[in-house]
């Protein structure tokens, strides 16, 4: 069965550690309540985003020949994730990330790039990649070999061939913002955060980033902006949903898949970022990055469009 969309992008094992407000002294110990494996990354909490609310999601990235990258494959299967274009590499480890989840749910992250570094576009089966009506690149500026002028290229082609394309980024420790700039011209939708989007374009706040992102290329912009909602590029800011959070984690890549759903059942930007707001806000509501994740009746309630 071919699926709506291909999530290609960061394919991440996430131990999660909840609560800490505050790291132990150096050569000491801090005691938390919980320490758990998840998956994650944004291709994977995406696509199972997706899985929820209905849509036929795959995956597509790279996952060292190791334990972890076994526990993911494991997770793709039983989620019911298509995971044909998942290379294994036996060079490079998974990549996995320590979350430190503090008492209101904020996160702060320790990762190691692994296997996610070294996908290379030329790697990567195209009648795979291509087989969807969405392409949505899920990580960018963590995939080393495959940001810049290769993604963009990706992108191109899926423009083409009349695929939707959409592109999510995470925090780029580096600083060297100016990487997604070639791929933003081939986005219909690009849906950074606000520190993502104010980085890259050098704008103060989310309506100034939004409008320089679209100088730059991209067709509709929609800054994810947390506890606060969303803005949208030519609308407006879009108000929060009211849940109670437990763990922000996977929040982004949830509320990415309720836009790329609205968007491929042919929604306004305005309603399709309205159910991506409900969404992400669910993730929160459970720890790992998938656990909150409602199905559409329950996502579209909560976002007032039932």
């Amino acid at each position: 069965m071919t699926p709506d969309v291909v999530c290609l992008g960061i394919l991440v094992a996430d131990v999660i550690a909840r609560p800490v407000d505050e790291l132990p002294a150096t050569g000491s110990l801090g005691l938390v309540e919980t320490i758990s494996l998840h998956g994650g990354g944004c291709a994977l909490n995406t696509a199972t985003a997706l899985k929820h609310l209905g849509a036929r999601a795959a995956v597509a990235g790279k996952v060292g020949d190791d334990m972890l990258g076994r526990f993911l494959v494991g997770l793709f299967e039983e989620r019911g994730i298509a995971h044909e274009a998942v290379l294994v590499d036996g060079a490079t480890p998974t990549s996995a990330t320590v979350a430190l989840v503090s008492s209101d749910g904020e996160r702060t992250f320790l990762h190691v790039k692994g296997a996610n570094a070294t996908l290379r576009a030329d790697e990567l089966d195209a009648s795979l990649v291509f087989s969807g009506r969405g392409l949505h690149i899920a990580g960018a500026l963590v995939l080393d070999a495959l940001d810049g002028t290769p993604c963009a290229s990706l992108l191109a082609e899926a423009r083409r061939r009349r695929i939707l394309t959409s592109i999510d980024t995470v925090w780029d420790a580096t600083g060297r913002w100016d990487r997604i700039l070639p791929a933003l011209v081939h986005a219909d939708v690009f849906v950074p955060s606000l520190a993502e989007a104010t980085a890259i374009s050098g704008e103060s706040d989310a309506a100034a980033a939004a409008a320089w992102l679209q100088r730059a290329g991209a067709r509709e912009v929609v800054v994810k902006l947390g506890a606060a909602g969303c803005f949208v590029a030519g609308w407006g800011q879009i108000p929060p949903v009211s849940v109670e959070s437990v763990d922000a984690t996977g929040a982004g890549d949830a509320f990415a898949a309720g836009l790329i759903y609205g968007l491929l059942a042919g929604w306004t930007i305005e309603r399709a970022a309205r159910l991506a707001n409900a969404a992400g806000a669910l993730a929160t509501t459970a720890v790992g990055a998938s656990s909150g994740v409602r199905d559409l009746p329950e996502t579209l309630s909560l976002a007032g469009l039932g």
